[in-house]
């Protein structure tokens, strides 16, 4: 297979990976309870704390995400890719993880009330709308540095890079709006 062709089929896996995660991840939310039991998924207990272990994922990956910055900026690039990489481990292990207890459990709904019930909703919203862009964004980055197409890599990490941290560091802050309602 030529360049051309492997480029072509990465791109087209990036974007189709891109396009069922959001859409699995929205159908989830919306998803009755009653056809998640027509489906025989139960509600399972022991999943009930995954809501920290993902603040825990969002806050590692922010962190590695960071500590990368710090590596590339000092052009300690076998560094760079080694927190790079970690922080797409985490993050794909995050996404694993919230699917499988949004199949089990229903959202739970946020009880404050005031500014801060703004102040949430703000933080939420945002959130989810760049949780979907940050996709396509963090694996083209990925592939890009993974490939040494390095100016590419740039072009695209200028928009990922803080479209991932902001991402990274809402999902901590919605657990902690979140934490008394699980």
């Amino acid at each position: 297979m030529s360049n051309t062709n492997s480029e072509k089929t990465i791109m087209r896996t990036i974007t189709i990976v891109s396009i069922l995660i959001p859409v699995a991840v929205a159908l989830l939310m919306i998803m009755p309870a009653s056809w998640k039991a027509a489906m025989g998924i139960e509600e399972n207990s022991q999943l009930s704390s995954l809501p920290l272990f993902h603040a825990v994922l969002n806050g590692s990956t922010f962190v590695l995400l960071v500590f990368a910055g710090i590596a590339i900026k000092s052009k300690k690039i076998s560094i760079h890719r080694t927190f790079m990489l970690s922080a797409f481990v985490l993050s794909s292990v995050f996404l694993i993880s919230y699917v499988i207890y949004h199949m089990t459990h229903e959202s739970a709904r946020f009880g404050g009330e005031g500014a801060i019930r703004t102040v949430y909703f703000i933080v939420l919203i945002s959130h989810i709308i760049l949780s979907v862009p940050v996709i396509p964004l963090a694996l083209l980055s990925i592939y890009r540095g993974w490939t040494n197409n390095i100016d590419r890599h740039k072009k695209v990490v200028k928009f990922a890079y803080p479209v991932w941290l902001y991402v990274a560091s809402t999902g901590v802050m919605v657990y902690l709006f979140m934490q008394p309602y699980y």
